[in-house]
């Protein structure tokens, strides 16, 4: 893979650890831009990883970190944030709405403010981000929009055993769905990834022992897509809902071995396909 994202700003969200960082990672090694947004200032006790310590692997694998402690579900300090960015790298040429909250769990047991939770970072957020980033993109010279949600399958055995989670994340799927048809005039890229199975990150120990990691795919296999599509012209490559596997394959990336935790093991898939 060429070195596309070279001078490139992007903002991604969530970006503190998992699959946001590793987004973050391989564009640093082409020498981008990364504003680490995400809440983890201080390390969490469960989960590895702030802004600090993503901006530090960043700039050691090449690139120019801009940390900023975010609440995406804060319009004013989103706004703030996106002037910071711009402000910092004289623009913003890629978002990446990566954030997100999960609570898998049929009706009767989603409490209320988990529900507020997923639909205020997964819907709001993102809607947010994108608003807020819009006049920035329209400046810029490849500008793309990222979401990381699946393709929308209205296939009910999705919707059943935990509909407040599907629509949040479909939610950010219709907004791919709308804004690259409304962006299109601009120029600007908008497209949604998603994985064709598990992925390896800390949050998996947040659901217990549900899901082994041994039967899971590495975040790299998204950032190495990540990459692939934003590389992408974004006034031919929009409103696409990509798959990893299937963008590497565009790529030219065809052995996915290298993705596997433990090679040879069989492979979760993910939700939604």
């Amino acid at each position: 893979m060429t070195k596309a994202l070279a001078g490139k700003t992007l903002f991604i969200t969530g970006a503190s650890r998992g699959i946001g960082k590793a987004i973050a990672l391989k564009a640093a090694a082409d020498g981008a831009n990364l504003v680490i947004a995400a809440k983890t200032e201080r390390a969490h006790p469960k989960l590895p990883g702030t802004i600090h310590s993503a901006a530090e692997e960043v700039e050691a694998a090449g690139g120019q970190a801009l940390p900023i402690k975010l609440d995406i579900r804060d319009e004013a300090a989103v706004a703030a944030a996106m002037a910071q960015a711009a402000d910092h790298f004289g623009g913003i040429d890629i978002l990446v709405n990566n954030a997100s909250a999960i609570f898998l769990a049929p009706t009767p047991e989603v409490p209320m403010k988990r529900f507020d939770l997923m639909f205020g970072v997964n819907v709001r957020g993102t809607f947010v981000c994108s608003q807020a980033a819009l006049p920035y993109l329209k400046q810029a010279a490849n500008p793309h929009i990222l979401n990381l949600s699946p393709p929308l399958n209205m296939d009910k055995k999705w919707f059943a055993p935990h509909v407040a989670y599907t629509m949040a994340k479909y939610g950010m799927s219709l907004c791919v769905l709308g804004m690259a048809e409304e962006f299109k005039a601009d120029g600007i890229g908008v497209n949604a990834l998603w994985p064709r199975t598990v992925i390896a990150t800390a949050a998996l120990a947040m659901l217990g022992d549900a899901v082994k990691p041994d039967h899971c795919r590495t975040p790299e296999i998204m950032a190495d897509a990540a990459h692939w599509v934003l590389s992408q012209p974004a006034r031919e490559v929009s409103g696409n809902f990509f798959i990893d596997d299937e963008a590497l394959a565009l790529a030219g990336i065809t052995d996915l071995d290298r993705y596997a935790v433990k090679p040879g093991q069989p492979l979760l898939p993910d939700l939604f396909l």
